[in-house]
């Protein structure tokens, strides 16, 4: 091997710059496994709360490590935690520096978000009310649910469908005044359409940006945001957020901040007590003639209440149902003359703004009223009662002052020491605010402000002459964290229009912790057995080959860290399927050695040509499989992507590795005079002078694929497959308990309240996996916390005495029982999901037969390798179809699936090469050969190969499947059936399918006459 000098140097600082970079990631683990034991030593387990103090202290004691500064000489530095002895690092430095961890091991949230192209069609249009717009937007709504375009192209589609004489151009829709110069009404529609294009990608981007920017201001470490195509969808990764609730808030928010002048109490009281007699009217014509009369004494107190405006309703001379008959509007107390009209209990608040916003009952309103708005104060955590405020709307429904004028904004406090917001805002804010100011304080009035249709506040004006300079402050019942985050909010701007939760994964900390443990595990084992496996099968070559495998582990692990990747739990079963591929090259390399040494050949000379002619194979073998893995990786998100990540770095340094480490250390001890048999006692004549006529059992082995493509098929138009909420839509929860549960009990309770539920047993019999369609359609928050909701009480029976809502959404507690994990996607990217992996599995295909026709210039072997592949790719789904109803664990096929998939082709593909190399070589060795033969010789020659390589794989991913975590069983369960079948069809499937067009037209001597021109070549 020539330069050795260079691979040395270049193996020695890879390896250094490894344990350097993964040196971060030990260290941030001490540092982290320190903040958990403060926070125990402070909070024992006897004190209220525990849980969630300890975790608040652990934030609070990492915070103070990246925040604290010492003084050094006259300047202060943050507090250095690493000292390396060349170098010092400070915990933002190693936390940077340090391995990030995926959702599935950190626990956290991962959502992808669309933006409302409708709502920015509309603030385009500048809120048109063209009948023919509106209804071209709800036409495109109807037009999304069946098609793959994109919402502003089903737009342009619907509106071309009824426009008639109606232009784009026309100035009720996009030639408004807000798009002056931009469109003019003489422009034809194909050109407003490539502006409309142009402004959209804009705001989608200013939406992209604004998340940005409040992510980057939430304190998660290696938040990962990134848009998708030209969907309007854009993905968020958080992994380690804690506090899922809050991040949906933070990434769904508007923000779309107003202010607004406020009626008083007594200018609106008058209008919801006549509602209210309405309402007690309505009731009355129901009731009996002897509840009649006590109706009657009871509207003589509603007159004296709006008269008197007392403030608190008493109750105690009454009971509870007459006060309800009393006030059927639900109101529990009169505002006192500042801007809240009244309070009313937080369960009504739907009701109450139903009645007061009815057309019938508007309609009471005086002329100076009708465009009055009601709107709900924000709602204390801790609180039953709301309050309502009523604003002085106008009919453009348009505010005096919004929010885009705010240039600043921080988290504060008010004059109580309560958490509060300050702003600024900018000359033309500030003007406008002052007059706002001005005129209130001269009307002795109150100015709202309103963020997301909620008022925060609602003060009154004491400064004479108003308020200069465009500085403002918001308060009310705020948390910190709540201050904080509007503030980011305000300072990053608001989202250009509504974002929606389509897709989401929620995991619990907990389980994410057991994904590492069992994930290790499972890896470690699998390590083991091919490390004893190697050295049981090769000897001392087996040793040297099990160093480079270690060498290659930590070349993977630190080449992660370098490039900042994130380790997913599908990618710890994609650097152990790169053992499988390690020892493949390793095994290659020997056999070739064993054969060369069988030949008569002296030992220096064996090794040589040995390396020399596996490399083909392995190049080969390698490149189908990165290439599977590239597709996966382009089609792929979240933790595929980390799985397609860890596969494509791991085939990289296995080639290194075994070309290379391996041949250094093989040459080192040959050179030292060392003796090496490349076997052992055991196993030197294990798989020699093999002679089976594979080609005589083709037939056999096509009525035998045959029967089990047949029986596949049949299962797949029948039974179907079990298709995960990736491919239907639909919102998925596990849920542990603390006992084992009754599948179909829990089935039927469920059903009762969503209309249908699948529920099935995942990892221990007290682990459920509980999917349901209800209110698929609604993706808002508020769809997901109302389902969550109904979970939670239809399961309350069979959780601990006393457990609350909140703690079962806490599944990561010290019980850990409760919700462990959630998913969400929704009908329209569950399709987009569905397509896409089609795509993959479809692009894998063509990619790889245009390489193997490239590789071996005969269509015979690309047709070969993918009918091959078409066949275990049936089998599996087959198999997947018959069993996926009584095994006991999930079977679902979703993305993780398709992964599974493409693995299984690369994997197939991998061992079909390694044969057709073979018949190749042999071809241009031995022209006297038969065609049969030659085909015969070259499977008999690679058999010891093709088995050592398949068991150690085969038993990598048992050793997973069986140690490792319950999420993976169905991903290894196919990979595990894929290894099976994939070895299987190389042999009997590709080879015979090549051999049989191949002997047509007497293609034989051809490929003969194409192998020796391309030796001539080279």
């Amino acid at each position: 091997m020539q330069n050795k000098g260079i691979i040395k140097l270049f193996a020695l600082l890879f390896g250094l710059v490894s344990i350097y970079q993964l040196s971060f990631t030990f260290k941030a683990n001490q540092i982290e496994d320190e903040a958990k034991q403060a926070a125990v030593a402070k909070y024992a387990d006897t004190v209220e709360d525990y849980q969630t103090k300890r975790g608040i202290e652990e934030v609070h004691y990492l915070d103070s490590l990246k925040t604290e500064k010492i003084k050094v000489g006259d300047e202060f530095e943050s507090i250095d935690v690493y000292n390396l002895g060349i170098a010092q690092y400070d915990y933002t430095e190693v936390e940077n520096n340090a391995m990030n961890l995926g959702l599935d091991l950190k626990g956290g949230i991962n959502v992808i978000l669309q933006i409302s192209v409708r709502d920015i069609l509309k603030g385009i249009s500048d809120n048109s009310k063209d009948p023919l717009f509106n209804k071209a937007l709800d036409d495109a709504e109807e037009l999304q649910k069946d098609s793959q375009d994109s919402y502003l192209q089903s737009f342009f589609t619907a509106f071309d469908a009824i426009k008639g004489d109606t232009k784009l151009a026309s100035p009720d829709i996009f030639a408004n005044r807000s798009n002056l110069g931009v469109i003019s009404s003489d422009m034809s529609d194909n050109e407003v359409k490539g502006i409309i294009e142009t402004k959209i990608d804009e705001s989608i981007v200013s939406a992209f940006e604004v998340l940005r920017k409040r992510i980057d201001k939430f304190g998660v470490t290696s938040p990962n945001i990134q848009r998708l195509g030209n969907s309007g969808r854009i993905l968020l990764e958080l992994p380690g957020a804690k506090d899922i609730e809050r991040v949906k808030d933070l990434v769904t928010k508007t923000a779309q901040l107003q202010f607004w002048d406020t009626y008083k109490a007594q200018d609106v009281l008058p209008y919801i007590m006549e509602v209210n007699q309405k309402m007690v009217e309505e009731n009355k014509a129901k009731e009996t003639v002897e509840e009649v009369a006590e109706v009657e004494d009871e509207q003589d107190a509603t007159s004296d209440a709006i008269d008197d405006l007392t403030g608190q309703i008493e109750s105690d001379s009454t009971s509870a149902t007459s006060l309800a008959d009393i006030y059927p509007i639900g109101i529990q107390e009169f505002g006192r003359g500042g801007s809240v009209i009244g309070i009313f209990l937080k369960k009504d608040k739907e009701t109450v703004l139903a009645n007061l916003n009815a057309a019938k009952n508007r309609a009471l309103l005086p002329a100076e009223m009708r465009y009055v708005k009601f709107a709900w104060g924000i709602q204390a955590e801790d609180s039953e009662y709301s309050e309502l405020y009523a604003i002085k709307g106008n009919r453009d429904n348009e505010p005096k002052l919004s929010g885009a004028v705010i240039t600043d904004a921080g988290q504060d406090y008010d004059q109580v020491n309560r958490p509060a917001v300050s702003m600024q805002m900018d000359p033309t804010g500030a003007k406008i605010w002052e007059e706002m100011t001005k005129e209130a304080n001269l009307t002795d009035g109150n100015i709202a402000i309103v963020l997301d249709n909620i008022v925060y506040s609602a003060p009154g004006v004491t400064q004479s002459g108003g308020i200069s300079g465009g500085r403002s402050q918001i308060s009310g019942s705020f948390t910190l964290a709540e201050a904080v985050d509007l503030a980011n909010v305000l300072r990053a701007g608001k989202l250009p229009a509504s974002a929606e939760i389509v897709q989401a994964d929620e995991v619990g900390p907990s389980l994410g912790q057991e994904a590492i443990d069992s994930g290790m595990k499972s890896f470690i084992i699998a390590l083991a057995f091919v490390l004893i496996w190697m050295i049981f099968y090769y000897g001392k070559a087996g040793g040297f080959a099990d160093i480079a495998l270690l060498f290659n582990i930590l070349l993977i692990f630190g080449v992660l860290a370098s490039l900042g990747a994130v380790l997913t739990l599908p990618g710890i079963a994609g650097i152990v399927l790169t053992i499988g591929i390690s020892v493949d090259a390793n095994v290659l390399i020997f056999e070739r050695i064993r054969e060369e040494l069988a030949k008569g050949k002296s030992q220096k000379e064996s090794i040589k040509d040995g390396f020399s002619n596996a490399l083909s194979s392995i190049l080969d073998a390698n490149i189908t499989t990165g290439l599977t893995a590239l597709i996966l990786f382009v089609f792929g998100t979240g933790p595929i992507k980390g799985f397609a990540t860890t596969l494509i770095i791991g085939i990289l340094t296995s080639l290194f590795t075994a070309i290379f480490i391996t041949r250094l250390l093989v040459d080192w001890y040959v050179n030292r005079g060392g003796r090496l048999d490349f076997s052992t006692g055991l196993t030197k004549n294990l798989f020699k002078n093999i002679n089976i006529d594979f080609l005589r059992k083709r037939k056999i082995a096509y009525i035998i694929s045959g029967v089990f493509i047949l029986a596949s098929l049949g299962s797949l138009f029948t039974t179907g497959l079990d298709q995960g909420i990736d491919f239907v839509g639909g919102r998925t929860y596990q849920v542990r308990f603390a006992q084992d549960m009754s599948v179909e009990e829990v089935k039927s309770d469920l059903n009762a309240v969503f209309e249908s539920a699948e529920v099935k047993t995942i990892g221990g019999a007290n682990q459920l996996k509980i999917s349901t369609k209800y209110m698929v359609e609604d993706s808002s928050t508020e769809a997901d916390e109302k389902v969550q909701s109904m979970l939670f009480t239809s399961l309350q029976k069979y959780l601990p005495e006393g457990m609350t809502y909140a703690e079962f959404l806490d599944g990561s507690g010290d019980k850990k029982i409760g919700k462990m994990l959630s998913s969400k996607v929704s009908p329209t990217i569950a399709d987009d999901i569905k397509k896409s992996s089609i795509w993959a599995i479809l692009g894998s295909l063509v990619v790889v037969f245009l390489y193997i026709l490239l590789r071996f210039k005969k269509w015979q072997f690309s047709l070969g390798a993918v009918a091959a592949v078409f066949h275990d790719v049936l089998i599996v789904l087959g198999i997947y179809s018959l069993t996926w109803r009584f095994m006991p664990f999930s079977m679902e096929i979703d993305q993780t699936f398709i992964a599974a998939i493409l693995t299984v082709i690369g994997y197939s593909l991998n061992d079909t090469v390694v044969v057709f190399d073979r018949i190749r070589e042999y071809f241009n060795e031995n022209l006297g050969w038969n065609f049969d033969t030659t085909i015969n010789k070259s499977i008999n020659s690679t058999i010891s190969r093709t088995l050592n390589t398949s068991l150690t794989t085969l038993v990598v991913l048992l050793a997973m499947f069986v140690f490792g975590a319950d999420s993976l069983k169905d991903l290894l369960f196919a990979l595990i059936v894929g290894v099976i079948v994939g070895t299987y069809s190389s042999v009997f499937i590709a080879t015979p399918i090549m051999y049989d067009t191949a002997k047509k037209g007497n293609a034989t001597e051809a490929l003969k006459k194409k192998v020796k021109e391309v030796e001539e070549d080279a």
